[in-house]
Formats: structure tokens, sequence, C-alpha cells
């Protein structure tokens, strides 16, 4: 009887260490598999992110997608643009944009803003009340600026064009000048750039996001490199 016991006690402790490593290893492949998934980029814009006007490879998340598996960065883009949407709307929906699985965060907004002659002050606002919910979640930023043309007087340009890197120095976040640097690279003269424009002359064709992508790609490589590697 003792030992009959002691064989059933035996069989318990195995049948209760089988159980064990087997859940241990369930949580390691859990593990593996979680840590194996890409980092996801939520790329916070208006029309020019969300692709106005082209074939959905066309735009600029696919096409910025496509740079980063040819150079090796193993994280995926979300796209978070909304066309119209100025940086109050962007602010509105920052929040659950920015849901547990975003990793990183590009802002490419401020372009509405201009068209409807916004006050800088309003936009400043907005864009800082984005950048203070990454910072308070430990989502690093690319921040990605946006020029006023001289119609609405100097001040208003001033203003407008330096909230970007004072804002980016202010948060610690990564700053690129321009959404349109790409295609600023090779001419600044606005015949040039028409060739890269759709008949809109506001949002770029297919050309223009690839010369968008070629600028913004590096900026988001080095933004995304140390959460990686």
């Amino acid at each position: 009887m003792k030992g009959r016991l002691l064989m059933l006690v035996a069989l318990g402790y195995g049948a209760r260490a089988r159980t064990r490593n087997l859940m241990a290893l369930f949580f390691m492949v859990f593990a593996s598999v979680a840590m194996a998934d890409p980092l996801r980029i939520a790329a916070l814009g208006d029309s020019l992110t969300q692709g106005y006007g082209l074939m959905e490879q066309d735009g600029f998340v696919p096409q910025l997608q496509g740079w980063l598996n040819e150079n090796g960065v193993e994280a995926t883009v979300v796209n978070a643009g909304v066309s119209g949407d100025t940086t109050q709307g962007g602010l509105s929906r920052i929040e659950w944009t920015l849901t547990p699985d975003i990793g990183a965060l590009i802002v490419a907004l401020g372009g509405n803003d201009v068209l409807r002659g916004l006050d800088p002050a309003v936009s400043r606002a907005n864009l800082r009340g984005i950048l203070e919910v990454a910072q308070a979640r430990e989502v690093p930023v690319l921040l990605i600026g946006m020029e006023a043309p001289g119609n609405y007087g100097p001040e208003y340009k001033q203003a407008f064009d330096a909230m970007y890197p004072e804002l980016a120095q202010e948060f610690g976040a990564q700053h690129l000048e321009s959404f349109f640097a790409g295609l600023m690279r090779d001419s600044d003269d606005p015949a040039d750039l028409v060739q890269y424009m759709q008949p809109d002359g506001i949002h770029p064709n297919a050309d223009g996001v690839s010369k968008i992508v070629e600028a913004v790609g590096p900026e988001v490589q080095a933004l995304v490199d140390p959460l990686i590697n």
C-alpha cells in the first residue's frame, strides 16, 4: 500500500511537472512570436500621408514601406493619414492612434492649417499636444515640417515655419525640415517641380512620392534603429 501511494504521488508530481513544462514552453513560444513581430510605426498626417489621388501602392505609406523593406528595416508603417486633416484633427486622434502595439510615430501635419490660414499659435499648441501624448507613452517621434507660403506675410511664415524645429528640440523629437525635402534636393525652382505634382499643384504624383520617400526613409530608419537593433 505504501509503495502504491508513493507511486501515485510520484505520478502526480510528474504530471504537474509536465504541465509546468508545457506552460513554460507555451509562454516561451508566445514571447518569441511577439518579439518577432516587426515594430509598428504610425504615420499621423493628412492627404499627403493618406495618398490622395494615387493608386494605393503609389501612396506615401506603401512607398515608405517598400523603402524600409529594401533597406532591411524590420518595421511596419500604419497609415494614419486623413485627407483634409489639420493639426487639431491629429490631436483629436492621437490618443487612439497610439495603441499599445505602436512603437514609433511620424507626424506630418500642418499643410491644411496653412491652407485655412489658421493662427500658427493654434497649430503649435495642437502639435505640442500630440508630442505630449507621445512623450507620455514613451513613443519616439519624427516630426516632419511644413512651410508656409509668403502670401500671409513674413511674420506668419516665420512663426509657422519655426514651430517645427522648436517643438522638436523641446520634446527631443527627430526633425525633418519639410515633407517636400526630397523634391527640393535637385532644384528649388517651382517650375522644375511640376513634373512631380498632380494637376492640383498641391499633392505629389507617384514619382514625387518616390523622391519624398528618398528623404524621409533614412530619417525613419534613424528613428527606429535603436528600437530594433
